[in-house]
């Protein structure tokens, strides 16, 4: 179990990724804005640190800066954007990031960079500026952008599937029923890129096959082209 800061000024894409990272058995706390980041890095330093670049205050940027400045980069940070180039995901990396996102999220991605984030915690970070004798995060930085065909997070806090089907969810509706309807999006875009195969639903999913179906029946999700094999 570890201690994980999401830092976001999107109410949204915080409570969600607060609850994909809580259910895989995380500690999340919440920063709103580079100031609540700050404080919350004097009083703890947590394991991992998931920073948006745009917010109206001060720009994860800028505050990857002053942390490495200020001797305070002990942690992994992955970096967070919809409308970041590649020349600010470069800039972030050299200051000391370990991956760059991009919005909207990849499912599957944001949970891989977690879980590398964590295995290279001990790893020490690049100082800002690249102080002499400084040494890069173990196996370099790396840009890590959302896959096309994956369930998503929306850079608006929305959650859906790409391709064909978009599935979009207001945040007017209570949060678990916005879970369900990610969820019930991310089933259905599994069961159609697997023609309906339960088998490899079960597999892709990480879910045993009797859990399974008694989630997608839970969530109300059409079975008729399952090959139940």
């Amino acid at each position: 179990m570890a201690t994980i800061l999401v830092v976001d000024d999107e109410m949204g894409i915080r409570e969600l990724l607060s609850e994909i990272l809580s259910d895989e058995g995380h500690v999340v706390e919440l920063a709103e804005d580079a100031q609540q980041a700050r404080e919350f890095r004097q009083r703890q330093v947590p394991d991992l640190v998931l920073l948006d670049i745009w917010m109206p205050d001060t720009d994860g940027v800028t505050l990857l800066k002053e942390w490495a400045a200020q001797g305070q980069l002990s942690m992994p940070v992955i970096m967070m954007s919809g409308h970041a180039t590649i020349d600010t995901a470069v800039e972030a990396t050299k200051i000391g990031a370990l991956n760059f996102l991009e919005k909207p999220i990849a499912l599957q991605k944001l949970l891989k960079a977690v879980e590398q984030g964590l295995a290279r915690g001990t790893a020490a970070p690049v100082p800002a500026g690249g102080a002499p004798g400084a040494k890069p995060v173990a196996g370099g930085p790396a840009v890590v952008a959302s896959a096309a065909a994956l369930p998503v997070l929306g850079a608006d806090g929305v959650a859906g599937v790409s391709m064909a089907q978009t599935a979009s969810i207001s945040f007017d509706i209570p949060l678990r029923d916005a879970r369900d309807a990610f969820e019930r999006a991310y089933f259905e875009y599994h069961l159609a890129r697997e023609n309906g195969s339960m088998t490899r639903v079960a597999e892709k999913t990480g879910l045993e096959r009797t859990h399974l179906y008694r989630k997608l029946k839970q969530l109300g999700v059409d079975l008729g082209k399952s090959k139940g094999e």
